[in-house]
């Protein structure tokens, strides 16, 4: 394989040569493009593989190497070399990650950071030079399947742990974010409509996507849906207007992979450089609309003007290669479980006799009943696209197997579950979801979308057998889709049930990648602990949270309804949908209805005070607030502090995250000043001429532990000079 970033020796390399010697990139890369014949150039713009051979690698197993697009040997063109994520590196036995949704419940962006530097250096060391795991879209109604790929609800949240991600990432290969824009429907999304005001898209479901753009992503990758009756990956609108005149964007777009796009030759000119992964539509009909006038040679020369730029910058920044010791390397294991432990989110901690029922005393435990469907499987969440294969995977029972040794004992069925748990100490009950239950789905892709492959797909009789295996394997891989249900299995709450009944110390740890309504056994139960799709070391941070090794330290990226019907319900097979303004905890508040557990809530082991609460000038969107934060308990805590301003001309209060920070390893009685970064961005309102904030002189903000907090402390912020 060629060197994925700086093959020495070639015409690629001596254009990067040129820039550091002080050429401009512009100049470098056209001469470069000076050199290249039309089919080279042709070239650049969808994947390598045919049809038939990229199949056939990826019938199997998807993305085992790298998926190359542009790779030209002759000038040394690396081209695009493609991993998938956002749990890791999907090619190899990699690190396997939290899911984006766990990591989010950290609201920890030096983590992600971290994370993302990790990820880079693995993806690197396998080969690629591209990570397009940075997935940004807001979950609009709960039981998005992938909403585990994203980082929850809030347009500030999401942003920034983006952009963390990216700037991890970045030293390494190129950075990609997905999917632009509004993908919030999985079993729809070939097909689906979705409608949005302008104002609505540009102030809720486009500022994460602006946040990581100016973070420094490399690539953007467009999504399947359309918007407003245009297909996302020929969006002139979106990947012309508002990416780059507006936003400033200087990389390059991809397709999804595909069935990204419908009309090959004006995607072109729309902003679409690449599609992805397969010579598909473009290397069919692309030569002759060169050829022929239909795509014009000034389109065709900006598309790979852009791809090639996106490369020469990543030689000019990238770190030397590391070596292969580095995928899944202890410290990147270390890295999962700390992510782990910090993203679990601990909803309910009540007192069984005179005391919290978590942590445990490891000491004292003398027998630890721990059952469940899912107490001995690894569950690491999707089986589409994101699926990392990591060498190992500890599940809860074996890492409090590890932890406690044959104190364990464990119950597979409900009667063998209820007799350990009568005669133990206490009992931890695993359930949740997995990926028969939510996750990419391939299951509604039908004839129409089919027929986009080319070739004899295009006869419908050949569409619509293809569709329907293309369901069946679906199946086959348990791709589940959306959720029409928030609620646990049947099977799951009966367990739950008949196991607190026999014994007051039961704890449930729930296991899902969004929402899930905790109705009707919350109340039966002394502890909760939602530990999301916890990663390769997921059932060893569960045994140290649950002994006390460590704290929880999550916080809800998302509200938990009581009902489903509380929040945004969609049909997820619908053809056209469309997308309001309220959603989440917002909608909540505006219509006056309690969460079961709101936005950014999450118990620990110790308890915090804030205090304190002033506020900066603001400059250029931008200001800082202060507070003082305490530890009121016992013990050496980690605690977020969330900053909310109210949103004007509500009846009710609705608040808008406009910034947070993460605090740790704060001690006993001991009182820390933080100061947070917020923007009023959240603040302000769209039109055609930009943003504005002429409408709000003064808000009122909040230094809080969750969306709501009545103990939060107030401040008045002037939003101009």
């Amino acid at each position: 394989m060629t060197d994925p970033v700086h093959p020495p020796g070639t015409a690629f390399a001596d254009a990067v040569d040129a820039v550091r010697a002080g050429k401009d990139v512009e100049t470098a890369i056209a001469g470069l493009l000076g050199r290249m014949t039309d089919d080279e150039l042709l070239w650049l713009l969808d994947g390598d593989l045919t049809l038939r051979t990229g199949f056939r690698q990826m019938s199997s197993e998807y993305n085992t190497l790298p998926i190359e697009a542009g790779r030209v040997d002759r000038l040394g063109i690396p081209g695009i070399r493609f991993t998938d994520g956002p749990r890791g590196v999907v090619m190899g036995n990699a690190t396997a990650f939290p899911a984006s949704i766990a990591r989010a419940a950290t609201w920890d962006t030096d983590l992600e950071h971290r994370i993302g530097d990790a990820i880079g250096a693995e993806a690197r060391a396998l080969g690629a030079n591209l990570f397009a795991g940075i997935c940004v879209n807001l979950a609009y109604a709960p039981g998005w399947g992938r909403s585990q790929e994203s980082y929850g609800e809030e347009p500030v949240l999401l942003g920034a742990m983006g952009a963390a991600l990216t700037d991890g990432v970045n030293p390494w290969v190129m950075s990609c974010v997905k999917h632009f824009a509004l993908n919030s429907m999985e079993e729809a999304r070939f097909t689906v409509d979705v409608q949005v005001a302008d104002d609505v898209l540009h102030e809720v479901y486009l500022p994460h996507f602006r946040t990581v753009v100016a973070a420094g992503a490399d690539c953007v990758m467009s999504s399947y849906n359309s918007v407003n009756g245009i297909w996302a990956g020929e969006n002139h609108y979106l990947l012309t207007e508002v990416l780059r005149d507006t936003w400033g964007f200087t990389g390059f777009v991809m397709s999804d992979f595909l069935f990204g796009l419908r009309r090959p030759i004006e995607s072109v000119a729309a902003g679409q450089e690449l599609e992805m992964p397969l010579r598909q539509q473009r290397a069919r009909e692309l030569p002759a609309a060169l050829a022929d006038g239909r795509l014009a040679r000034a389109d065709l020369r900006v598309a790979a003007t852009r791809i090639l730029t996106a490369q020469v910058h990543l030689a000019l920044r990238a770190r030397p290669t590391p070596a292969r010791d580095v995928v899944a390397s202890a410290a990147h294991r270390e890295l999962a479980r700390d992510a782990a432990r910090d993203g679990s989110v601990l909803l309910r901690n009540e007192l069984t006799d005179g005391a919290a029922v978590l942590p445990f005393s490891a000491d004292a435990l003398r027998r630890l009943a721990v059952v469940g469907r899912l107490a001995d499987q690894p569950n690491l969440g999707d089986a589409g696209s994101s699926k990392v294969r990591p060498p190992s995977t500890s599940s809860v029972l074996a890492g409090l197997r590890e932890r406690l040794g044959n104190r364990v004992v464990h119950g597979r069925d409900l009667a063998a579950a209820t007799a350990a748990a009568r005669t133990a100490d206490a009992a931890v009950v695993v359930v949740g979801l997995s990926s028969l239950d939510e996750g990419e789905a391939m299951a509604k892709v039908d004839p129409q979308v089919i027929r986009t492959l080319g070739g004899i797909t295009r006869l419908p009789g050949v569409a619509r057998l293809l569709s329907k295996v293309v369901a069946a394997g679906d199946r086959t891989k348990k791709m589940g889709g959306d959720r029409r249900d928030l609620r646990l299995h049947a099977d799951d709450v009966a367990l739950i049930q008949a196991v607190a009944t026999v014994n007051r110390r039961t704890v449930v740890v729930v296991v899902a990648g969004g929402a899930v309504v905790l109705d009707p056994w919350e109340d039966e139960v002394a502890g909760i602990l939602l530990a999301w799709y916890p990663g390769m070391e997921g059932g060893r941070a569960i045994a140290d949270l649950l002994c006390g090794d460590a704290e929880p330290g999550g916080r809800l990226p998302v509200a938990i309804p009581r009902r489903r019907e509380d929040l945004p319900v969609v049909e997820w097979d619908a053809r056209t949908v469309a997308y309001g303004r309220w959603w989440g905890q917002r909608k909540l508040d505006r219509e006056g209805i309690t969460a079961a557990h709101p936005f950014g809530f999450g118990l620990g082991y110790t308890t915090f005070s804030l205090a304190d609460l002033q506020v900066g000038p603001v400059e250029n969107e931008r200001f800082t607030v202060t507070v003082s934060v305490t530890n009121t308990g016992r013990r050496t805590g980690r605690h977020v502090v969330q900053i909310y301003a109210h949103l004007p001309e509500q009846e009710r209060t609705v608040r808008a995250l406009i910034g947070f920070q993460a605090v740790r390893d704060v001690a006993p009685d001991e009182t820390r000043t933080v100061t947070v970064d917020c923007s009023t961005r959240p603040l302000q309102r769209w039109t055609r001429d930009g943003f504005t904030i002429e409408h709000l002189a003064t808000v009122q903000i909040e230094a809080a532990s969750w969306s709501g907090d009545p103990s939060a402390v107030t401040a008045v912020l002037t939003t101009r000079p």
